[in-house]
């Protein structure tokens, strides 16, 4: 497949910081990242292996969230962030539900 020109072109959200409040919120969505990345692997077939095999489909990242090297949490953090940015950027608000 031929990249054809394409050149991504994502929201500028510089200048754009997650308010305190809203750290423990971007750990926790980088943990389900990463539970629906895993989920998605599984139901495909595929199992943890010491080393990624696509063709074997084995990968080391089909582990629990906590125990992954921080590395790879980092990936699924930028996730997280970079969408609670857009969110805010795009001017919609983040509240939590009083209960």
């Amino acid at each position: 497949m031929e990249n054809k020109g394409y050149c991504p072109q994502p929201a500028d959200l510089t200048g754009v910081s997650l308010p305190e409040e809203l750290e423990l919120l971007a750990e926790r969505l980088a943990k389900n990242v990463h539970e629906v990345w895993a989920r998605r692997r599984v139901e495909q077939g595929w199992t943890f292996g010491k080393c990624r095999d696509d063709v074997a489909k084995t990968h080391p990242c089909l582990i629990p969230y906590e125990q992954l090297p921080e590395e790879e949490k980092d990936y699924d953090r930028s996730t997280s962030i970079s969408t609670l940015q857009f969110i805010l950027k795009s001017g919609f608000t983040i509240a939590q539900e009083k209960k």
